[in-house]
């Protein structure tokens, strides 16, 4: 539903339906400031002098400015000096991204685009436009291409206009935009991708005779020229390498044969272009990334070269006018943290600069949800000669943002919003004054971080006489007529004439669109035969090493195992992490490690030196952590007692003592996401005790852990921990985190730092040998005594004991890496430690356990010292051993059947028809239902009344009428009372935050996904193995939850030193995709790209995904170009909606017609206040009895209050229209919601966000379940009740009618059926085939 109120019927926010809930009223703060009595006199004296010499100056500059007769220019207050002020920037080098030169590409001619897309507009989206200084001729971009419109479109007062043809003078699959004419009108600059792929700013040659001469068509006129054409595109396609002569002919079709670089960024990117007076130069938006992805702007000046220079533009050159600032009490070493900066750089003049900029985020860090009616952006002037600078437009009310300056100078335009509408405002710069000229305009985009702009770019017509400006509204171009009042200000020209003729009137037009596309990323994955037979464990962690690196111990799925290594027959040199022929005897199987209890959870194993026995902890869900030790060769297992209760990990032994008695180290944790912080949450830390090992004669069944006491430490217990003793003595540990490694006195609690890593993900320090003091170091630099290896960028290095020094950070950035560092992985790794003795290091990737002895580094030396990018990988790769895990557990559907046969078996029937039905023990019967079964596609086709549904071993065997079904029996029978029975709810777009907990604890969130009819989880951003470690978890049956689908740590463009990749080679793409696919094998099949800065990146990964069979599901990130470019290059969806939240036929066709899906995600949608909010200023979450059954109360109570807005503050409802008008058209949408509190039941208020748009509860319904199973290659196995899928179902209550009652009633699920197995809902008490409740952590104090 779209709120459709303005003078030009522009859109604006909307109206959700009517809602029985509670207003919630708006809340009011106060600040007061207080003074200390003996200082408030001198204050207000003080105050009193400053606010009368600010009125003298006021008024001085008032005469000066406005009384005294002079030129129409910006004046800025001097007292600022330019010599004055330190420049924030001065110590910013910024040499660290991109890590390494891209290798060549063009994403023309290096990608294929097989498909063409043609079609009319006579309406466009975000058209970006200037107007020729002398013709008057309109340049604007649409979906990527640039077009020019006569000025005859719009001259000429009151005649009635037929539209006029735009014509292409850009194309191609470069996407330009922004198109700005030189003062003379004799070149055009504009912004472009051309090339690598990163936004460039470039200029072409502009004709004398405008728009006609520009027509890339006229390139392309004959029927020769014509199937030249389609020939060269067909064999681009084929990926036929592009000779000279077609690369020509190519660019002249496209129109930038003559196009040259002013810019060459290749990760930083530059937008906003605007033209010095002179003609010579350009100042633009330079963004920067901080280790958050939202490029924040600083104002660059770029020289234009001339047509006829052969020269390269160095990359990264320019000038930087305008810094950002530093927020108080940040150094210029925090530079590069800040998030906001300044855009939209227009010249006044000379040197002097008018820009906007965000004011309300003043700690360097960017918000969202920030109120538009208040204001965002003020608007600043900048004298760069003297540095003066000062406020031209304050923030309120409304903000003030996209400036533009008249022809003369005299008058500043720009948008801000008026309650409900959007205004033109004109500032006259000589008197100060603001005139509203027209309240038509579309909102703008200061709520979001926005590089494509706040406000399209708009332009006064050149012609002095008729003034007017050309604006982009509500899908058309405007022309608005300006007129001059009695003062000399331009105002709207009907205040003026009251010609009513003189209003803002439509420039009609029309234009074809063609745009080349790639093939949409599809893969099909069919989850009901990987889940029909033995499930490989791939994802492992928690690893540890024996004493000589022959033996490992490590957790996954909650248990933990044993290998042995060596005399493995796989080669590291041409291992394929993906290809599971590696399994095929190349090493002996792993195996359990011995415990007590089987049906429990096991985690953090390690190995007693010098002994049989291995320690590792097991968790119980109410008692916590306990340890168990075990004789790894007889089998035999003791309980250890003494150890209280509470939250335990880490637990590793000294080696052999004289006395028997062996030092034992571990960490205690407080609370965490899962288990809540109520319980156990005291004295945390590191923690010595003394255990002796048991004698394998003697009959006891416990051990003790004595004299157990604190040691005091820095540690930090949300961080990796990993101990190790030093040197074999019972006196000191290493403890090693993410980016240190520090010896730790188990005496006193002194601490000594032997490591450091920047931003490393683990950092190892080798257990042998002894660290030299600090005073000794100042001695002889770089003469550590151990070793150290670590995770950087993902993948394993290590450093030699002389390129270790504690007081330096280590990374992998070539050319600040350490000396002699060597690159041990080849695809990347996780979980690296050092064995027992220091000569062998261990990492995991996926199921591979590759372990390489330290004695054969030396061979690759010289590899290692000539290779300063990969750091001797191709040499090093040899000597690496490489052991396949093999281990596996049950999958549920066969656990599912034999525990529904065990059931009966304990049911004691007591005749032989009883005990025949023993046959169908393993079958639920749903009879009496409104099945809407989604196979379809089509309501009348999918909806069947009275309707039977039988399930056997968790796989629907026949949907039909009543009569289906009878005559089975020892079946699990439902009664749907009439209730409507839907296919799983698949979340697409899923968060959650326990994955990463050290305790295998059931977690609530997978429950409470579950209890609201969520049966399958994808979730575009969870770690890499971690999070297939839960997944294990659940279908091991350790724990109850969806189906659980990931991306894997998101390929992240941002300067976050811990998970930033380049992607600047095809090598590079292969092995971001392989460490991912590598943890979880076929239930691997996405990838998610996260504003990669690069669209050659972006096509590198897209080309691997091709060969590895995954899909790409980018973060839409609210950058509405790069979003365009993700839809053309084929990705499978966008996370996120576009930015620009109503959209046009330009859009819309192209985005529906590509074959990418969206997820829009309204619940945080891009554009003012997102939906969750409203859900929590309108319903009494902390007190929905349901979520209080299954979610921790802290988190419902930080739910209780919420700020009352207006729906106009609220994008999603124009989103949701025309995500709708999409969905009409043919393009699948999906359901995600984010993960944003109260989990659950925030996907059914996101349904709700996807009606509001316009579809019907049947539309809703199948984005929820067929649509989402479509996109992602799942609708063989799930999406739909249909024979032959898995079983995964919501039964609804009956007397709701899902088809015409609320959408969000949807959240009111009865029963919840994942595989066959049956819960209740609102409990999450197992009804089939075992009827138990599972124990959940004490979470909740009450």
């Amino acid at each position: 539903m779209v709120l459709e109120i303005s003078d030009s019927n522009s859109e604006k926010g909307g109206f959700p339906p009517p809602t029985t809930t509670k207003e919630v009223p708006t809340t009011y703060y106060t600040t007061t400031y207080s003074y200390r009595y003996g200082e408030q006199a001198n204050t207000r004296r003080l105050l009193l002098a400053i606010l009368k010499l600010a009125t003298c100056l006021c008024l001085a500059s008032w005469i000066y400015r406005f009384a005294l007769p002079g030129p129409a220019t910006l004046h800025l207050p001097s007292k600022y000096s330019g010599a004055l002020r330190d420049d924030p920037a001065s110590e910013f080098a910024d040499d660290d991204f991109p890590l390494r030169v891209h290798e060549p590409w063009d994403i023309s001619v290096d990608f294929p685009y097989p498909r063409t897309l043609s079609y009319e507009v006579t309406e466009g989206t975000w058209l970006r436009l200037d107007v020729h200084p002398v013709s008057g001729d309109i340049v604007f971009d649409m979906a990527g291409d640039l077009y020019c419109l006569s000025a005859d479109a719009y001259s000429g007062a009151g005649r009635v206009r037929e539209r006029t043809e735009a014509v292409p003078v850009l194309t191609g699959v470069p996407h330009d935009a922004d198109p700005r004419f030189s003062p003379e009108g004799d070149r055009l600059a504009f912004k472009s991708d051309a090339g690598l792929g990163a936004d460039n700013l470039w200029v072409m040659p502009w004709a004398a005779d405008g728009c006609t001469a520009m027509d890339v068509r006229a390139h392309v006129s004959s029927s020769r020229e014509l199937e030249l054409k389609i020939q060269d595109e067909e064999l681009l396609a084929r990926g036929m390498k592009e000779t000279d002569e077609r690369k020509l002919r190519r660019l002249t079709g496209e129109g930038r044969t003559d196009a040259r670089r002013i810019t060459n960024e290749t990760y930083n990117w530059v937008s906003d272009l605007r033209w010095h007076p002179s003609g010579d130069k350009v100042v633009a938006t330079k963004r920067y990334y901080s280790s958050r992805s939202l490029g924040a702007g600083e104002g660059w000046e770029f020289p234009v070269p001339t047509f006829n220079t052969k020269s390269q533009i160095e990359v990264g050159a320019g000038k930087r006018l305008v810094s950002k600032n530093l927020p108080m009490g940040w150094t210029k070493a925090d530079y590069v943290e800040q998030q906001i900066g300044y855009e939209q750089f227009i010249w006044a003049g000379d040197d002097a600069l008018i820009y906007a900029g965000n004011v309300r985020d003043v700690d360097g860090s960017y918000t969202y949800s920030k109120d538009v009616h208040k204001g965002i952006y003020a608007i600043f002037g900048r004298n760069l000669t003297t540095g003066a600078e000062e406020t031209l437009v304050s923030v309120s009310p409304g903000g003030a943002s996209r400036p533009t300056l008249s022809r003369d100078g005299r008058t500043l335009a720009f948008v801000r919003r008026v309650r409900d509408k959007e205004a033109l405002v004109l500032k006259d710069l000589n008197t100060g004054t603001l005139h509203h000229v027209w309240h038509g305009l579309t909102y703008d985009l200061s709520t979001i971080y926005a590089p494509m702009g706040t406000y399209p770019s708009f332009a006064f017509t050149p012609s002095l006489s008729s003034p007017g400006i050309i604006i982009w509204a509500a899908g058309q171009i405007w022309h608005v007529p300006l007129a001059r009042n009695a003062e000399g200000e331009l105002v709207a020209a009907t205040k003026v004439t009251n010609n009513a003729d003189l209003a803002p009137n439509v420039i009609p037009f029309t234009a074809h669109i063609s745009k080349k596309l790639a093939e949409t990323r599809r893969v099909k994955t069919d989850v009901r035969k990987f889940e029909s037979g033995p499930q490989r464990i791939r994802a492992f962690t928690q690893l540890a090493l024996d004493e000589a690196g022959g033996r490992a111990v490590f957790a996954g799925a909650g248990q933990t195992w044993v290998q042995v290594l060596g005399n493995s027959l796989i080669n590291p040199t041409t291992l394929d992490p993906i290809d599971d022929a590696n399994f095929l005897g190349t090493s002996k199987p792993a195996q359990r490690i011995p415990h007590l209890h089987p049906s429990a959870g096991y985690y953090s194993p390690s190995f007693v030196p010098a002994s049989s026995f291995a320690l590792h902890a097991r968790w119980d869900n109410l008692h916590f952590s306990s340890l168990e030790l075990a004789d790894l060769e007889s089998g035999q297992v003791w309980n250890v007692v003494g150890l209280p209760k509470g939250r335990w990990f880490g637990a590793v032994a000294s080696g052999a003592a004289e006395n028997g008695v062996r030092t034992v180290v571990l960490v205690k944790t407080g609370g965490d996401v899962l288990t809540g912080n109520v319980v156990a949450t005291a004295q945390t830390g590191v923690w010595v005790g003394e255990i002796t090992l048991p004698s394998l004669s003697l009959s006891l069944d416990t051990v003790a852990l004595n004299n157990l006491r604190h040691v005091p430490s820095s540690v930090d217990l949300s961080d990796v921990v990993k101990l190790s003793f030093v040197d074999g003595e019972a006196s000191e540990v290493l403890v090693q985190q993410s980016d240190r490694a520090l010896r730790l006195s188990l005496r006193d609690g002194a601490e000594q730092v032997v490591a450091q890593g920047k931003e490393t993900d683990e950092l190892i320090f080798s257990p042998s040998g002894s660290v030299s003091s600090k005073s000794s170091r100042r001695a002889e630099r770089n003469n550590a005594a151990g070793g150290a290896a670590f995770i950087s960028l993902f993948h394993v290095y290590y450093a030699p004991p002389s390129s270790v020094d504690s007081e330096k950070e280590m990374w992998a950035k070539p050319g600040k890496a350490p000396k002699n560092l060597a690159r041990l992985s080849g695809d990347g790794g996780h979980d690296v430690v050092f064995s027992g003795d220091g000569s062998v290091i261990g990492w995991f990737l996926g199921p591979y356990l590759h372990t390489l002895p330290l004695s054969r580094l030396p061979s690759c030396k010289g590899a290692i010292g000539a290779d300063s990018s990969t750091f001797g990988i191709d040499c090093v790769r040899g000597l690496l051993d490489v052991t396949a895990v093999d281990v596996a557990y049950t999958p549920d559907v066969q656990r599912l059947s034999s525990e529904a046969h065990q059931s009966i078996a304990n049911g004691a029937q007591k005749s032989m028809q009883e005990h025949a039905a023993g046959s169908n023990a393993d079958v639920v019967i749903i009879h009496n239902a409104t099945v809407l079964s989604m196979a379809n596609g089509v309501l009348t086709r999918d909806l069947r009344s009275g309707a039977s549904v039988v399930i056997r071993s968790g796989v629907v065997e026949a949907v039909g009428g009543s009569g289906v079904g009878e005559g089975l029996r020892g079946a699990f029978v439902i009664n749907a009372e009439g209730g409507y029975v839907v296919p799983g709810f698949i979340d697409a777009h899923a968060h959650w935050s326990g994955t990463e907990d050290k305790y295998p604890a059931t977690s609530w969130e997978m429950q409470t996904f579950l209890a609201y009819g969520v049966t399958t989880l994808h979730n575009p951003s969870l770690h890499n193995s971690l999070g297939y470690v839960e997944r294990g978890r659940i279908e091991s049956g350790l724990m109850a939850g969806p189906r659980l689908f990931h991306t894997g740590t998101v390929i992240y463009g941002a300067s976050d030193y811990s998970i930033h990749q380049d992607i600047a080679s095809m090598r590079e793409a292969r092995e971001a995709l392989v460490r991912i696919k590598a943890e979880a094998g076929d239930a691997s099949w996405s990838y998610k790209n996260y504003n990669l800065p690069t669209r050659a990146a972006r096509q590198r990964l897209l080309t691997a995904a091709r060969e590895l069979g995954m899909l790409c599901v980018p973060e839409g990130g609210m950058n509405y170009d790069w979003d365009l470019t993700y839809i053309v290059d084929g990705m499978t969806t966008i996370e996120h909606n576009i930015p620009v939240s109503k959209l046009y036929d330009d859009i819309l066709t192209l985005y529906t017609m590509s074959g990418t899906g969206s997820t829009p995600t309204h619940i945080v949608d891009y554009g003012g206040m997102p939906g969750e909010q409203y859900l929590w200023a309108t319903e009494d979450i902390p007190n929905d009895l349901k979520l209080r059954t299954h979610t921790r109360h802290d988190i419902l109570e930080g739910l209780s209050e919420s700020t009352s807005r207006p729906f106009n503050s609220m994008a999603l409802w124009n989103v949701s229209a025309s995500v709708a008008n999409m969905v009409h058209r043919g393009l699948r949408a999906h359901i995600g919601a984010h993960g944003e509190p109260p989990l659950g039941l925030m996907y059914h208020q996101e349904m709700f966000y996807a009606k509001a748009g316009g579809l019907s509860n049947y539309e809703v319904i199948r984005a929820a379940t067929a649509d989402a199973a479509i996109t992602f290659g799942l609708f063989d196995s799930l999406g739909s009740i249909s024979a032959g899928k898995l079983a995964d179902l919501v039964v609804f209550p009956p007397g709701f009618d899902l088809l015409q009652d609320d959408i969000r009633q949807t959240r009111n699920v009865r029963y919840v059926i994942r595989g066959g197995r049956v819960w209740d809902a609102a409990t999450m008490e197992e009804m089939w085939p075992v009827k138990r409740k599972r124990v959940l952590p004490p979470f909740n104090a009450e």
